[in-house]
């Protein structure tokens, strides 16, 4: 046996150990080797433990031939419909006793796919249940939407941990292997498959099923896409089965910006955002779009231009911060409202409550941590901070709170809630836009109850205001938040000239807002960062 042959053998035994820290330094080992055979990848892939495999496919520039493909899936009759295995999948799963907003999308995802089928046999198709009132012929059906909103079903289904189980038992880890591979001119579809990967994989006991269904080497080669939202979103299922090294738990809508890899790096303290009324954990903290009219250097600013700069900037200005971005619905009107009982989840006291359980299971609060909030999230994180000081599990989440950052929060409300006649867009005010209304009661406890937290615990504090109106539809412009309404009172205030959807979107890493935003955030950690 040659030198290479018995060190590749050395290490596998050693990825078995039962030494924890052998293990790990043996998968290190493994994925930074890069002088191998074909052949010894594929023993290596063969080879490997399940534990090894979820290890190496964490690691950073592995070699994807470590991996082994998802097995050759059986063959199907020329009449294969994707829709109409998704259908009977979510038929199979239980609809008792559960969240009626489970409930809610499974019996939209299954008429949908009945009307679908009805015009398969010739009929006409009604597109009712999702707010587009039209019938459409057979010819231009999208199939596609049937399949996305089947999808969303499942999402919902896979965070209730029995129904995952059901899932598993009436092969859908298969199915969705098959529809993954299939649709990949599709990224939606891709990343709602993905998200319920990543939602199963918070019962450890689907893991070794997971696994044997050929995830791994799918979520190892997605982690190295271009497209942040795809790689985030495998890089969450990777952490959610890598129980050799995390105890933290990303459920839904939590998403690790950085680090998406097992690293040495020890990581100090944490950095959350949080976005604000239509905003989403990626395209809220997208660099400043360019005007390309009038810039003549297009293609390399293109070519630096970042979809998340938290992800990017942030993570490469300070490697030692775990970077993660929540995600929820919010609706400025109650017709997009896609489930009866949302209206009580839009609430900022529920909205608080269900943000909490979900952050404090990825271990937000057990470092240091700064917040860093745009428009209504700020008011969430205040909120979140009252509710926490209540709560006495909670208590390390106050006290390692180190700093927050205000992106046009309207601390004091917005004259956007009272617009609901002539706008299109905010045709029916729902609840969380009339939460924000100017001097509504509610704000100013609130604001109150934050302040004497913020002095008790001296917590840092940097508010930016936009200087800008902001066009809102085809009709209108307006200042969403006021100055007077961004002014805490407290902390720093920095006014910007932009409007409200780019206060939080810097133009380049030398911008006045990425550049204060950062500074603050080493000032508010320096104690741990120089530590």
């Amino acid at each position: 046996m040659d030198t290479h042959e018995y060190a590749l053998w050395l290490l596998l035994k050693k990825s078995k150990a039962k030494d924890k820290e052998t293990r790990l330094q043996a998968v290190q080992e493994l994925a930074e080797s890069s002088h191998w055979h074909d052949y010894q990848y594929r023993t290596v892939a063969q080879a490997c433990d399940q534990r090894t495999a979820i290890g190496l496919a964490r690691s950073k520039d592995v070699d994807l031939r470590f991996f082994l493909p998802p097995s050759q899936l059986p063959k199907v009759d020329d009449d294969f419909s994707i829709e109409d295995r998704l259908r009977q999948l979510l038929d199979s799963l239980p609809q008792s006793e559960v969240d009626q907003c489970v409930q809610y999308f499974t019996s939209l995802a299954l008429r949908e796919s009945s009307q679908s089928l009805a015009a398969q046999r010739g009929g006409l198709w009604c597109f009712g249940g999702n707010g587009l009132p039209y019938a459409q012929s057979l010819s231009s059906v999208p199939s596609e939407k049937v399949e996305s909103f089947c999808l969303q079903a499942l999402v919902q289904h896979s965070k209730v941990p029995s129904h995952c189980e059901a899932i598993v038992a009436n092969g859908g880890l298969q199915l969705l292997q098959r529809v993954y591979q299939l649709r990949s001119d599709s990224q939606k579809i891709q990343r709602n498959i993905v998200r319920i990967i990543g939602n199963m994989a918070l019962c450890e006991n689907l893991h070794t099923a997971i696994v044997q269904s050929g995830w791994i080497s799918v979520l190892a080669e997605l982690t190295k896409s271009p497209h942040n939202i795809q790689a985030s979103h495998a890089a969450r299922a990777l952490a959610n089965l890598d129980r050799d090294v995390l105890h933290e738990k990303y459920h839904d809508g939590v998403y690790i910006l950085h680090p998406h890899y097992r690293t040495s790096q020890p990581i100090k303290a944490d950095v959350l955002f949080i976005h604000g009324l239509l905003g989403a954990a990626f395209k809220t903290w997208r660099q400043q779009d360019s005007d390309q009219t009038q810039n003549g250097n297009d293609a390399s600013e293109k070519e630096d231009y970042t979809e998340c700069w938290p992800k990017t900037w942030l993570a490469e200005d300070c490697p030692n911060l775990r970077v993660l971005s929540v995600e929820y619905d919010t609706h400025l009107s109650d017709w997009r409202a896609k489930c009866p009982i949302e209206n009580q989840r839009k609430s900022m006291a529920y909205r608080s409550r269900e943000l909490l359980n979900a952050i404090k299971a990825a271990g937000v609060g057990d470092k240091p941590l700064v917040w860093v909030a745009h428009s209504m999230g700020g008011l969430l994180v205040k909120k979140m901070l009252q509710d926490a000081s209540k709560d006495p599990s909670l208590q390390t989440l106050i006290n390692n709170t180190k700093g927050i950052i205000f992106y046009s929060v309207p601390h004091h409300g917005t004259l956007m809630a009272e617009y609901s006649v002539n706008v299109r867009y905010l045709l029916f005010p729902s609840i969380e836009v009339k939460e924000l209304s100017k001097d509504s009661p509610a704000l100013q406890e609130l604001n109150e109850s934050f302040l004497s937290m913020a002095k008790k615990m001296e917590f840092k504090v940097l508010s930016f205001a936009e200087t800008l109106p902001t066009t809102i539809g085809p009709m209108m412009k307006m200042h969403v938040v006021p100055v007077l309404s961004a002014d805490l009172a407290f902390g720093d205030l920095i006014q910007v000239e932009v409007d409200h959807l780019n206060i939080c979107k810097p133009e380049n890493k030398d911008s006045l807002l990425y550049k204060h935003s950062l500074q603050f955030i080493v000032d508010a950690l320096t104690d741990v960062l120089s530590n």
